[in-house]
This record gives structure tokens, C-alpha cells and sequence, in this order.
């Protein structure tokens, strides 16, 4: 995307000629003849870098320079002065601006200067990358989210994490079970020792047995060599037994014994071997109401219950949903190499009203195929599958035909409720900003 410069003169020839000469150059120019209309504008879509004059009718730079970074940290604001306040500029400096430029203007200066401030904002976002994907590496950065619900599910993971306790973790398909379990391991001392994922259904009770526990030469046919089990293998570190729920009830016995003794015997075998593990399990089932039924032991339940959590569904945390699509946007973007940066508010809001059967991972289906098809820069609705397409928002409910006014106040309100009354999220999917909001509601008589 290009880069967003404002111009900030008093002077609508000065305006005239550095948006001209910054324009050829590649960037989004954006001149404004006052701090206050600069400021609105700021608000609304913020810049990148700012080219603002020292005295202007309203408001000087000094005072205009916090007032943008307390909008936007990351914008580079470049001063421009005359000679006779340059003292001044350097004093802006030491609050924070990217640098200054004297009177009368020299254009080349000016190109090398927006050149440097890109450059330098390049840096920054390479850098926010790089300690992202270093951040990844624990786990926790890889669960998107800003919910309470998120937010609650991060301090618990913070704080089991360092214990060397089981772990049941519980939630539909799709909710992000294994990102948790893979949190708890890289948060944990066992974060340099090996993370086992073993799936506990769809398998017989012979092929979970070998591959658990291993086996020995000769302890079947075709046993024509010794293997290690994944028990075994991940001595020192952590095992995650997903969809626990599903695995027969003589091999739940065998595990129980696992996480009484810490000891397992090879199929075949007769000697001991010693575990040194931690288990993490997880499932989309209610293991309570599983064993009133008899289908999973109650004894098997409590070793693996230490501490226990159930993850929200993706229709219970609808805020994350923005989160959530710019994360896989990106991760997609990368991966199949392709200019695409962002969704249009029609695309979110159909969003924002789907129910997500399938949760997150239903989520990241949608957005991998919208970046797959798409041939904009933008995803909109016509690149999400049918079925969302079709929904529509029932503004026009009712007796009669409603005025333009009243079908954007239906609308706003019908956002509103889709976004649990969120008045930021809600902002954002109309695409106004939250000030505009506020105004409109106002004018509805909505509290």
C-alpha cells in the first residue's frame, strides 16, 4: 500500500507544489491549510508522515506534535520551519519528530526525507514481524483475540503454564484446542523437550496401543523390529492426547496406569521403562456427562482434570472476529504470495452476522479461500462462499417502504447488536469513525 502523507501549510501554494512533487514520487498525498482540519482528517484514516509547518493560524508545531502522536505513535512528523525559529524544530526533535526542514523548501530534500521516514517505518514493521514470529514461538501470538474471554483464557495459560500439572481442555471443533496445548508447552520448563500430539479417535485399539507404547521385536506379526511409542518418545517433555473423549475404554485403563506409575511396558515388552512426561488432553465432548454415561472413567477424568478450561466458541467472542480475519488475511497473503490487505464493511458485517458452526477454523477456511480467489487488493462479498452471501440484514422489515434515514438507523442498530453493543468494533464494521457513532446514536435516542 502506499504511503500516506499529510501536508500541513497555511500556504495553499506550498501545499500545491510539495503534494505535487511527493505525489510523483508514489505517495498518497493529503494537504490541509489548518491543524484542525488535519487533525479530522487524522482521525478518520491516519498518515504515515506529516510534513507540518511550525506556525500555523491555529496551532503551532510544538503543539501539533503530540496531539498526532497521541493519535498515532508510529506517524513521522518532519517540521518545517524558518530560520529564525530552528531552535524550535530541534526542540520538536527531542519530542519526538522525525526531523526538520528549513525555508525555503528544497523538493529533493524534501523526497529523501519522506524516503528516510519510509525506510524507517519499513524497519519498524520488519522489526514488529520479526518479534511477532519470535513471540510465536511461545505460543500464546498464535491465538488471536481481544474478548474477555481471550483475555481470561491468556492469564490462565500464564498461569498453569510453569506448573507441571495435567491439563483438560475442553470446546468445540475448531475453537483452537491444540494452539493451547502448544501455548502451555512453550510457557512451560519443558519448552526445549519434545511436544507430542497424538489423536485418540478414528484409530482401533491395537494401533493406539502400538503407537503409544510402543512395541517390541517380535511382539506381533510384522513387528520385524523394536519401536519406541510416542510416550516414550516425548519423555522430558509434553504429550497432548486430542479427542480423548473417543478412545475405548480398555486402552483408558492402560493410561490411567501411565499417569498413576509413569512407567509404561512396550507391547511385547517386560521391562519398566520410566516416563518423565506431562499430559495435556483435550476434547469437544462433556467428559462429565460421558461418565454418568460410562463411556469414559471417573478415575481417568480426575488425573486429567488438574486444571481444566473450556474455550468460547467463536459466536460467543464475535469482537475478535476483525482480529481474526486481518490475522489470517496476512498469513495468507504470504503464503500464496498475493496483494491482498484487507475486506470492504459489507464483507465484515456478513461476517459479523454469520453463527461460525465452525468456529475458528471455519473462519481461516473463509479467509484462505477469499485470498486464494480474489483478484483485488480488498476482499468483498462476492469472494465469500454463497451461503454468507445470502445473508442479509432485515432492515427492510416492516410495513411500507422506510426513508434513507431510517434504514441507517435499522442498520447501525442492527450492527450494534450483532457486535454485543461494542461501540469500537461497531464503528469499525460501519466504517465511520466511533465520534460519528456516538453523534448518531444520539440523534436515534439509543443508550
Amino acid at each position: 500500500m502506499p504511503l500516506r502523507v499529510a501536508i500541513v501549510d497555511d500556504e495553499p501554494v506550498v501545499c500545491k507544489r510539495l503534494s505535487q512533487a511527493l505525489a510523483k514520487e508514489g505517495y498518497a498525498v493529503e494537504a490541509f491549510v489548518s491543524a484542525r482540519s488535519f487533525l479530522e482528517a487524522m482521525i478518520e484514516q491516519p498518515f504515515d508522515v506529516v510534513f507540518s509547518d511550525m506556525l500555523l493560524p491555529d496551532m503551532n508545531g510544538l503543539e501539533l506534535l503530540p496531539k498526532i502522536k497521541g493519535l498515532r505513535p508510529e506517524t513521522e512528523v518532519i517540521i518545517v520551519t524558518g530560520h529564525g525559529t530552528i531552535s524550535t524544530a530541534i526542540e520538536a526533535m527531542r519530542d519526538g519528530a522525525f526531523h526538520y526542514l528549513t525555508k525555503p523548501v528544497n523538493f529533493t530534500e524534501i523526497r529523501t526525507l519522506a524516503r528516510h521516514a519510509q525506510e524507517k517505518i519499513a524497519m519498524r514493521m520488519e522489526n514488529t514481524r520479526l518479534r511477532e514470529a519470535l513471540l510465536g514461538s511461545s505460543g500464546l501470538s498464535s491465538i488471536v483475540g481481544n474478548s474477555p474471554a481471550i483475555q481470561e483464557l491468556f492469564s490462565l495459560i500464564r498461569k498453569v503454564a510453569p506448573v507441571d500439572c495435567n491439563v483438560l481442555i475442553q470446546g468445540d471443533s475448531g475453537t483452537g484446542k491444540a494452539l493451547v496445548a502448544l501455548a502451555l508447552h512453550h510457557l512451560s520448563p519443558r519448552r526445549n523437550q519434545p511436544f507430542v500430539t497424538f489423536n485418540c479417535g478414528g484409530f482401533t485399539e491395537e494401533l493406539i496401543s502400538s503407537e503409544l507404547f510402543g512395541y517390541e521385536k517380535g511382539a506381533f506379526t510384522g513387528a520385524a523390529t523394536s519401536r519406541v511409542g510416542l510416550l516414550e518418545a516425548a519423555s522430558g517433555g509434553t504429550v497432548f492426547l486430542d479427542e480423548v473423549g473417543e478412545m475405548p475404554l480398555s486402552m483408558q485403563v492402560r493410561l490411567l496406569h501411565v499417569l498413576q506409575e509413569r512407567r509404561i511396558l512396550r507391547v511385547g515388552g517386560t521391562r519398566p521403562i520410566d516416563l518423565d512426561i506431562r499430559v495435556i488432553a483435550a476434547t469437544n465432548r462433556d467428559l462429565k456427562t460421558e461418565v454418568e454415561k460410562g463411556t469414559f472413567r471417573e478415575d481417568l477424568f480426575f488425573r486429567l482434570n488438574v486444571v481444566s478450561t473450556t474455550l468460547p466458541r467463536l459466536a460467543d467472542r464475535r469482537e475478535d472476529i476483525p482480529l481474526l480475519v486481518r490475522h489470517f488475511i496476512e498469513k495468507y497473503r504470504l503464503a500464496f504470495r498475493k496483494q491482498v490487505y484487507d475486506l470492504d464493511d459489507q464483507a465484515l458485517a456478513a461476517l459479523m452476522g454469520y453463527s461460525f458452526p465452525g468456529n475458528v477454523r471455519e473462519l481461516e477456511n473463509i479467509i484462505e479461500r477469499a485470498v486464494a480467489l480474489t483478484d483485488s487488493e480488498t476482499i468483498t462479498s462476492a469472494d465469500l462462499p454463497e451461503d454468507i452471501r445470502r445473508l442479509e440484514f432485515d432492515t427492510l422489515e416492516g410495513d411500507g417502504l422506510p426513508t434513507l434515514a431510517e434504514m441507517e438507523r435499522r442498520y447501525v442498530i442492527k450492527i450494534l447488536e450483532k457486535t454485543g453493543y461494542n461501540k469500537k468494533l461497531a464503528a469499525e464494521v460501519l466504517g465511520m469513525p466511533r465520534t460519528t457513532l456516538w453523534r448518531k446514536l444520539k440523534e436515534y435516542g439509543v443508550e
